[in-house]
C-alpha cells in the first residue's frame, strides 16, 4: 500500500516533527521545525513553503518534505549560507513507500527545475531522485556541493590529543601551553542568562575576524542569528563558548549540541591575540568540552578550512541534485 500526501502547516505538525527526527536518515538540528521556522520567518517569502506529510494506511507518519515553491524552481526550505545539512525527513525503513509517493505529488506541482541542496553523503534522497527523474524522463545532475569535516570522538581528551598526527599534536599542545604561559585564561560556556551581556562580543569577534565575516553579518543575519542562538538556549541546545585572555573577551565560537554530536556553527576571534592562537584554542577547547560530555562525534559542518584538518577532521561529502524537464 502507497502512501497518503497532503500538505500541512509547519505548526499544526511541529510536534510530531520533532517526534519524527530520532528515526530518520537525517537527524540534525537544521530540519528541525523550529530553527526552519525562524528562517523562514526573516528570509521567507509568505506564499512560497509547501510543506508535505506522508503517512500510512493507518495514519501513522513516514515522513516529511519541508519545500519551498518560487519562479519555478522547488528546492528545500532554507539556503545554504545559513543550513549546512537539508533532506527530505523520511523514517528509515519506509523510503520504498515515501519517496515515491512525495516525489510523484511534486511532480504534478508548476515548476522547471528541482534543486536540492546540501543533501549528507549516504542519504536515500540521493538514490529516489535520481531513480524518480529517470522515471518521469527529467534531466538529473548530481555534484558535490561542498565537504562537512567531521572528527569521531574517543573516550577522552588524551586519546584525542594522541590520534592526531604528530605534527598536529605537537602543534596543538605548543598552542594551547604558549597561551596558559601569556597570561589568565578562561574558557566558558553562556548561559541564557548570560546572552543578553556576550552576544555583542560575539558579533563584535565574529565580525573582527575576516573581511569576509564582517560582509556576511549583515543585520538582517545577525537578527536571524540572535533569534536562532535564543531558541536554542532555551532548548538547551547551545554551547557559546568564550575565551577570555587576562580578562578580555578575545574568541567565541556557537556550537550546537545535538543528539551524539557538537556542531561547529561559527566563530569569532580578535585579530589582535592572532599570535597566541586563540581562534585555534577556543576550537580545540569546545572538542575537549564535547568529549567530557560524552559525544561521539564533533562535526565542523561545511567549510574546508585549515584548522579542521590540523584538528583531526575527516572529510564527508554533501551533494546537490538538479533535475529539469
Amino acid at each position: 500500500m502507497g502512501a497518503s500526501v497532503r500538505t500541512i502547516d509547519a505548526e499544526e505538525i511541529a510536534g510530531d516533527w520533532e517526534d519524527l527526527l530520532p528515526s530518520c536518515w537525517t537527524n540534525t538540528i537544521f530540519v528541525t521545525p523550529w530553527w526552519q521556522s525562524i528562517w523562514h520567518k526573516h528570509f521567507g517569502d509568505p506564499s512560497s513553503p509547501r510543506i508535505l506529510a506522508a503517512t500510512d494506511g493507518s495514519g501513522a507518519l513516514l515522513g516529511i518534505a519541508p519545500m519551498n515553491v518560487s519562479d519555478g524552481t522547488v528546492t528545500f526550505m532554507g539556503d545554504t549560507n545559513l543550513f549546512d545539512y537539508r533532506d527530505f525527513l523520511v523514517s528509515k525503513g519506509t523510503e520504498d513507500i515515501f519517496y515515491p509517493a512525495v516525489l510523484d505529488e511534486i511532480a504534478t506541482w508548476e515548476w522547471d527545475t528541482l534543486v536540492l541542496e546540501s543533501v549528507p553523503e549516504g542519504s536515500p534522497t540521493i538514490r529516489f531522485a535520481t531513480s524518480a527523474a529517470k522515471k518521469n524522463h527529467w534531466n538529473a545532475a548530481i555534484e558535490e556541493e561542498d565537504n562537512a569535516p567531521f572528527k569521531s570522538l574517543p573516550g577522552n581528551w588524551e586519546d584525542y590529543v594522541s590520534g592526531l598526527g604528530k605534527k598536529y599534536r605537537h602543534e596543538l599542545r605548543r598552542k594551547i601551553r604558549k597561551l596558559g604561559n601569556s597570561g589568565q585564561v578562561t574558557q566558558y560556556d553562556c548561559t541564557p542568562e548570560m546572552l543578553p551581556e556576550h552576544l555583542p562580543d560575539f558579533f563584535r569577534l565574529h565580525r573582527l575576524s575576516s573581511p569576509d565575516k564582517a560582509e556576511f553579518m549583515t543585520e538582517v543575519r545577525e537578527r536571524f542569528f540572535t533569534e536562532l542562538i535564543e531558541a536554542s538556549a532555551a532548548r538547551g541546545r547551545l554551547k557559546l563558548s568564550m575565551l577570555e585572555f587576562d580578562g578580555v573577551r578575545v574568541a567565541a565560537c556557537i556550537n550546537f549540541d545535538y543528539e551524539d554530536s557538537y556542531l561547529l556553527y561559527n566563530s569569532g576571534y580578535d585579530p589582535a591575540y592572532s599570535q597566541l592562537s586563540v581562534g585555534f584554542v577556543n576550537k580545540a577547547l569546545t572538542i575537549k568540552d564535547a568529549i567530557e560530555s560524552g559525544k561521539r562525534t564533533f562535526d565542523f559542518l561545511r567549510g574546508t578550512e585549515r584548522y579542521k584538518y590540523d584538528l583531526g577532521a575527516e572529510d564527508r561529502s554533501i551533494y546537490t541534485i538538479r533535475i529539469s524537464r
